[in-house]
């Protein structure tokens, strides 16, 4: 399991109600899915519109977290 920070951007920190936040994870979907637990059902909506970075590299949901790594959601 990876401590990463999850940043959101546009419609995705309106929908978190955060601009960042901290998680352990071991891939973007186990992330993503704790978030959505934690911030609701409209979070998930716009999950599902978005596109991810995982360092700085676009990356798919399937994505390992590396310890100390930053993801990216980021809306159309």
């Amino acid at each position: 399991m990876s401590r990463v920070t999850i940043r959101y951007w546009a419609a995705a920190k309106n929908a978190a109600g955060v601009a960042e936040e901290q998680l352990d994870a071991t891939s973007l979907d186990d992330a993503l899915a704790q978030a959505v637990a934690t911030r609701g059902a409209g979070l998930e909506r716009v999950l599902a519109r978005c596109s991810f970075l995982v360092d700085g590299v676009r990356a798919d949901r399937s994505a390992a977290l590396p310890e100390g790594g930053t993801v990216e959601v980021l809306p159309p």
